[in-house]
């Protein structure tokens, strides 16, 4: 156990954004609890004064003296008494008044301050001998507010540039004008040297090149170092020979990749490196600072949930330290209550903390902070911008209530600092809270005055709100926002919240628990005594921990056993008589994610593992996985514990007493409304029971649509996103799980798009021209499902495979249709990747599927696929991994089927069906908005590499808008051929980006839009006969880009992009492997284009660098931003990217690109950007250019380069 001295002082402290938490016993074994702002202030209105005594309105309870020397500005309290009742102050005071608010600061970190009131301890003394624990949020925030030390990040030649692509995607999918990335590093140095995929040496390190470039930037002053090489996490030699010389140079923190997150892929392990390195001199000054003031060393929380001592520390894993906290007391807390499956639900003033607990503690391995993707154990926690503070407005026809916040200042409106209108208002304003019990002075008429403005918006848009509506509605959009989230961890996952309790804490987590719970179909809540310091109060039950891991990545049949390896780090953890827990991460061959499995001793066979696979496989997806796929053992971990008891269990025999009931401490509000009873424990837990009937919505009919609109918006995109979350969690294919190529949608009763997730563009805009299309020729009902990817039913080219299924309500009324489409990295065709670049009829490319139905009733017809893939003319490649990607896409659909009806069945299929139409309705009044008084005509023309030209006329007037593609090219011979719907897709895109709201791209934009498509090469005939009918790869990922620069330039938003997604594909007829890379956009009237990122109609991941070495027989050399191929102009062009590809063994290579003749039309004066370009270089050194599209064999040891274009630039310089 932790050494706690007898009769010293217990302080648990928990700082997060806006509040530091803190919980103690003293030597008397009294327990004691403070709450004071996380920037260390503590917050009182005078009232009055009385004979040299200043009264305040504050209720603290401290002991008397215990805010001497604590000031604010240049007035310093000589005393204190009654608490904070009474203050004597010193300075000048002349200016003070009855009302003023003093913020006192005792000039220490918050959780020094926390100490000091716990202790009666003044500012002018030392504090007693403490056992200190802390979680922090010191290194969260200076990572989101970039306040870290200046960072040189050393990495492998041709990947300086890795921070700044990183995986390649955009952050906003409908804005032209991207924030610009700024990498965590001040300065990026590229060094020689390289290992191959198993850590073997191809390039020697050169000593003199590496501290020539340290010692300039030490001369700069740079005294931070990370470092993160190829495939260090197989061989770190290298890094740690860097790391060596870099001490040597003066450099006073290094942080290698190698030691920090020793686990493949590059990308994320260079990122935590440099953000270990870039947080470490600001947590080390917080944490000498803490125990300067200690004269002790603290122990601190580690996101893990687990204590080290401040010597053992990296800020890496303190990112998640105070939910962490927070969950470790809850699962205490109810084992001694006797719940063994939990929902936890942690509200505070920022954001909204939520868990499952069912079993022993789990961790995900990665997470992401701010724009960091950081390798470190952290519990299964996730988080929504839902707080107190969360900000409510009114905007695009609904009220919004966050995700952003008004945080600790200013604050709410009632903290009286000119706040904005908050949660934390409106439960003031609804009387779900007591100003008098707050803790800290609350003004209700500056809340009012900020109800009245946001009344007054709504009232000037037409809606017929009345306040006391306005109020229940923004409680209601901000309870849905957190019972969506607690979905994601348990009906995502495949749980029933109903077989859980809701354990609710946090200042603002109980005053919303029975609401929440209510939504979920939760029966029972519970919530601790102290509920808002459970954070603080974990810290106490917090235990020191060790993790241990090993990249392992070798099929389970081909290793004998695993007990000397899970021995070996056993050896190296230092906590004595330790418990240990046993973990091995296993997945199919070929998987990216994994699953974790648990064994009971290290001796386990590798039978029990995979059977313990097999049955976490069946749990989470609902099917076992193929057979006949071999299992990956990913990792093996070891996580080991200090022993605990447990604590003594806790009854709950008083009375029921019935709500409603408002119970108000300093630290929590708890609200239990009519329908609920309460019943104390014997540790002063409240258990919470649904005692009457249960409405999630009370007469949601009856709503302004405003409040209602809020709510069901929040319902339909939590469905698709869902959807698209099961889907690359049971997919096997890289190109879903790791590129992200697919996209899920939510369609009205007619086949027309209303919401969806921010997936891949040209997939989503297609979707309703798709639904339409099938219900020409299927009438699908209740439990089927339709499969195609036919280009003449909507499809986009034959890799992208649509399902769609009807979802009907309980009296047999078709409500919706939800829809995903995934692309299969191999369906068939001439060419490896199922994307021909010399296809010239629609059977070369692959298997075509006509709308058929997958599911008839509920019966899966799945082996009649699989008859198609195995029989067509060119037959897949990969079969297996085509069925496990359907059967993924099959339970994505069946997840959105079930939660849409349930939503149905909740509050009636009516009213489901007027929100899906409300928000098409919602969408064409923004458009008729933006086209009122509009008049245009304007023609652009274009022309592919080919010569083949592309025209659009747009025109505007009298309200309507009218996009005429007429003039542009007949039928392509090749596969540039698109259909109608990637035309509307295009088209959707466009016209959400033109009218600048945040909407979801539904089709109720095209309401006044008339698009006109001549017969030719964006409508041709397909016949019947595949062999006869004409090729299409190229027109979804070609031609829809260069129909969105058509559009996109006529109306006059941005320059030309690349044009193109860069297509890139290789395989023999073993595997297939896809790839899109990244361009330069086109600036704009007020931006400049973005560098290596995705545009348009695209937003797939790159797969990383060490993962493709692993998986694919080649070597990549560079990839990087193509400096300087951006177009200049008043605001320049972004700059396209370069990549070198090493092939170590024959295969066939393919191209699929455009704009490989001339660059990316520059605007207004603009120039153009560079075009694109693709190298062949021999194993002898000769280069030969390639066309644009291509296919070829290469032989073992050509490389290929290829410079994708970059984005014209707008304006004369």
């Amino acid at each position: 156990m932790l050494s706690t001295v007898r009769m010293q002082w217990r302080i648990r402290v928990d700082t997060g954004g806006t509040f530091t938490d803190a919980w103690a016993i003293g030597p008397d074994g009294v327990e004691r609890r403070a709450k004071i702002l996380s920037d260390g202030t503590l917050r009182c209105r005078l009232s009055s004064q009385d004979d040299g005594w200043w009264i305040t309105d504050s209720e603290l309870s401290l002991v008397d003296g215990t805010l001497a020397g604590w000031f604010s500005g240049e007035i310093t309290v000589l005393d204190s008494r009654d608490g904070t009742r009474r203050l004597k102050l010193d300075g000048n005071t002349t200016h003070l008044v009855a009302g003023d608010i003093l913020e006192l600061s005792c000039g220490d970190e918050a959780p020094v301050a926390a100490a000091r009131l716990l202790t009666g301890t003044p500012a002018v003394k030392a504090l007693p001998s403490v056992d200190f624990r802390v979680a922090t949020t010191r290194g969260t925030n200076a990572l989101l507010e970039r306040k870290g030390a200046p960072v040189l990040f050393i990495v492998t030649r041709g990947f300086g540039d890795l921070l700044e692509i990183r995986d390649q995607r955009r952050e906003l999918l409908f804005s032209l004008d991207q924030p610009h990335r700024r990498p965590l590093a001040s300065a990026v140095c590229e060094c020689g040297g390289r290992l191959d995929v198993s850590g073997n040496e191809i390039l020697a390190l050169d000593p003199e090149e590496i501290r020539e470039m340290v010692r300039s930037w030490r001369a700069q002053g740079i005294e931070t170092a990370a470092v993160a090489l190829l495939h260090a996490w197989a061989n770190p030699d290298h890094e740690r020979r860097i790391g060596e010389m870099l001490r040597e140079e003066g450099f006073t923190h290094v942080c290698l990749s190698s030691d920090v997150a020793p686990m493949i892929r590059l990308l994320p392990r260079a990122e935590t490196a440099v953000t270990d390195a870039y947080l470490a001199p600001v947590m080390d000054h917080f944490v000498r600072r803490v125990a300067g003031a200690l004269g002790a060393e603290p122990w601190l929380m580690t996101s893990a949930g687990g204590l080290v001592p401040a010597s053992d520390f990296r800020p890496k894993d303190s990112l998640l330290s105070g939910p962490a906290g927070g969950l470790v007391g809850a699962a205490k807390l109810a084992r001694r209550a006797g719940f063994q499956k939990v929902l936890t639900f942690d509200m505070g003033g920022t954001s909204t903390d939520v868990a499952r607990i069912d079993g022993p503690f789990t961790w995900r391995q990665e997470q992401e902070i701010g724009s960091a993707r950081v390798f470190a154990p952290a519990l299964k926690i996730e988080t929504v911008a839902a707080g107190g503070g969360s900000i409510c407005s009114w905007r695009n026809g609904r009220l919004e209530v966050g995700p952003e916040s008004a945080g600790a200042n200013p604050g709410p409106a009632c903290y009286g600092r000119g706040g904005p209108l908050t949660l934390t208002d409106v439960n003031l304003l609804l009387g779900l809270m007591d100003p008098a019990k707050a803790g800290i002075p609350l003004d209700r008429d500056a809340a009012q005055i900020r109800l009245q403005e946001l009344l007054a918006d709504l009232r000037e848009a037409g809606e017929d709100a009345t306040a006391e509506s306005l109020l229940a509605g923004l409680r209601d959009i901000a309870v849905e926002t957190m019972a969506e989230a607690i979905r994601g961890v348990s009906v995502r996952e495949g749980c029933d919240p109903s077989d859980f309790a809701l354990l609710a804490f946090g200042g603002a987590g109980p005053q919303h628990a029975c609401a929440v719970a209510d939504r979920l179909g939760v029966s029972r809540v519970l919530i601790p005594a102290d509920a808002g310091l459970l954070s603080a109060w974990g810290l106490e039950r917090a235990r020191r921990q060790e993790q241990r891991i090993k990249q392992v990545l070798k099929p389970l049949d081909g290793i004998s056993s695993l007990a000397s390896e899970w021995e070996a780090l056993a050896a190296t953890v230092t906590i004595p008589d330790a418990a240990f827990r046993w973990i091995a991460d296993l997945r199919l061959v070929g998987q990216d994610s994994f699953l974790t499995v648990e064994s009971n001793s290290f001796t386990a066979s590798l039978d029990e593992l995979v059977g313990a696979f097999s049955s976490e496989y069946q749990n989470l997806y609902g099917y076992p996985p193929p057979s006949g796929r071999p299992v990956e053992l990913v990792a093996l971990r070891v996580v080991a514990e200090e022993k605990s008891a447990e604590s003594a269990a806790e009854s709950f025999a008083d009375e029921y007493t019935p709500g409603p009931l408002l119970l108000q401490d300093r630290f929590s509000t708890c609200f239990i409304p009519e329908g609920w009873k309460m019943r104390r424990g014997s540790h002063g837990t409240l258990l919470l029971e649904q005692s009457g009937e249960r409405d999630p919505l009370v007469s949601i009919e009856h709503l302004p649509s405003a409040i209602s609109a809020g709510l069901f918006r929040s319902r339909f995109e939590g469905i698709v996103t869902a959807m698209g979350e099961m889907l690359r969690r049971t997919a096997l294919s890289t190109n879903v799980k790791e590129r992200l190529d697919y996209s899920c949608a939510l369609l009205d009763a007619s086949g027309h798009l209303v919401a969806s997730a921010p997936h891949v563009p040209v997939h989503l805009g297609a979707l309703g021209v798709c639904v339409r299309e099938v219900l020409r020729v299927l009438d699908p009902g209740p439990g089927d499902v339709v499969i195609t990817n036919h280009p003449a039913f909507g499809g986009s080219h034959l890799p992208d495979v649509t399902f769609i299924a009807p979802v009907f309500d309980q009296e047999g009324k078709r409500i919706a249709f939800v829809a995903n489409r995934a692309h299969h990295a191999e369906i068939g065709g001439k060419a490896p990747g199922s994307m021909p670049a010399d296809a010239r009829c629609l059977a070369e490319e692959g298997v075509v599927i006509a709308p058929r139905l997958l599911v008839q009733g509920g019966i899966l017809r799945l082996s009649e696929i699989e008859a198609l893939l195995r029989e067509a003319p060119w037959p897949s490649r990969r079969i297996s991994d085509n069925l496990a990607d359907l059967e993924a896409q099959l339970a994505s659909i069946h997840h959105g089927v079930r939660t849409l009806e349930e939503l149905a069945a909740a509050h009636g299929g009516n009213i489901v069906r007027d929100e899906l139409r409300g928000i098409l309705e919602r969408s064409a009044v923004l458009m008729a908005g933006r086209l009122q008084g509009l008049t245009l005509d304007r023609t652009v023309t274009s022309s592919y590499d080919d010569g083949t030209p592309l025209q659009l006329r747009v025109t505007a007037g009298d309200g309507k808008l009218v996009l005429d593609f007429t003039g542009t090219g007949d039928v392509h011979p090749r596969n540039l051929n698109a259909t109608p719907a990637i035309v509307r897709s295009a088209v959707l895109f466009a016209l959400r980006l033109w009218i600048g709201e945040d909407v979801p791209l539904n089709e109720g934009l095209l309401e006044a839009v008339e698009t006109v498509i001549p017969r030719g090469i964006l409508s041709p005939e397909f016949g019947d006969d595949p062999a006869k009918a004409p090729a299409v790869v190229g027109g979804n990922v070609e031609t829809s880009q260069r129909l969105t620069d058509l559009l996109l330039e006529a109306l006059d938003l941005a320059a030309n992009g690349p044009g193109t997604m860069n297509n890139f594909l290789f395989g023999d007829e073993r595997f297939g492997y896809y790839e899109t890379l990244a361009g330069g956009s086109g600036a704009g009237p007020n931006h400049d284009g973005s560098s290596g990122r995705h545009v348009h109609m695209t937003n797939t991941a790159i797969t990383d660098p060490e993962v493709m070495e692993h998986r694919f027989p080649v070597r990549l050399w560079a990839y990087g931003i193509r400096h300087r191929s951006g177009g200049a102009g008043k605001h320049r062009g972004g700059d396209g990217v370069i990549r070198e590809v090493e092939f170590l063994k024959p295969l066939v290579i393919s191209f699929l690109t455009e704009r490989r003749h001339a660059g990316p039309r520059g605007l207004h004066g603009g120039e153009d950007g560079s075009p694109g370009r693709q190298v062949r270089v021999h194993p002898d050194g000769r280069e030969e250019v390639l066309p644009g599209s291509v296919t070829y064999q290469v032989e073992a040891g050509e490389r290929v380069v290829i410079r994708t274009p970059g984005g014209g630039g707008y304006g004369v310089v």
